[in-house]
């Protein structure tokens, strides 16, 4: 369970995240958090939010977004919106570390895939890339689909694709959450 300064990394992306204001400590409004990014690190697949809004501040080194398509660099001082159903990703491409405070409204379930997927990559059970098994992937989309989905396939073939992999994700042991992650 997330709880303020808690602390996961996910070492494949080489991003690390420290809890600042949890779900809990805000009834649900918002989750923030220090986002740290080493350097040279990997981009994420292209996401979006289709129930929340983030707001970005950079705190520390530089940060390199693409949203729509389009790629910035963001520099200390700089904000960022990003509002819901977005796609976007981010990561540090400098020599230097990143750090940013991250705010996400509503929190919803994200400390959940967070802890989940940070956990999954601590344990070696994610590619190179950072992103898990394709099997693992579907019970997680499926699972966290209001606050975390992939750009692409479509949301309608994932939708239908996803549904039809699950129950035989489950079959071969894949979980959309572990217990231990989140303790």
């Amino acid at each position: 369970m997330a709880f303020a300064n808690k602390i996961i990394q996910n070492p494949k992306t080489g991003q690390q995240l420290r809890f600042i204001r949890t779900s809990k400590d805000t009834n649900g409004e918002v989750l923030e958090m220090e986002s740290t990014y080493r350097s040279r690190s990997i981009e994420p697949a292209p996401h979006y939010h289709p129930n929340q809004v983030e707001d970005f501040r950079v705190v520390a080194g530089e940060l390199t977004v693409t949203i729509n398509g389009q790629t910035n660099v963001l520099r200390p001082g700089d904000t960022l919106h990003v509002p819901a159903n977005t796609i976007h990703s981010m990561w540090n491409a400098s020599d230097a570390n990143t750090v940013v405070n991250w705010q996400v409204r509503p929190a919803l379930n994200t400390e959940a895939f967070f802890e989940t997927t940070f956990g999954l990559a601590s344990d070696g059970k994610v590619k190179e890339n950072g992103m898990p098994p394709f099997l693992q992937t579907v019970t997680l989309a499926r699972h966290f689909s209001n606050v975390f989905r992939l750009a692409k396939p479509p949301k309608v073939i994932q939708q239908v694709i996803f549904g039809l992999l699950s129950p035989i994700a489950r079959l071969v042991g894949y979980r959309p959450v572990y217990q231990k992650y989140l303790d």
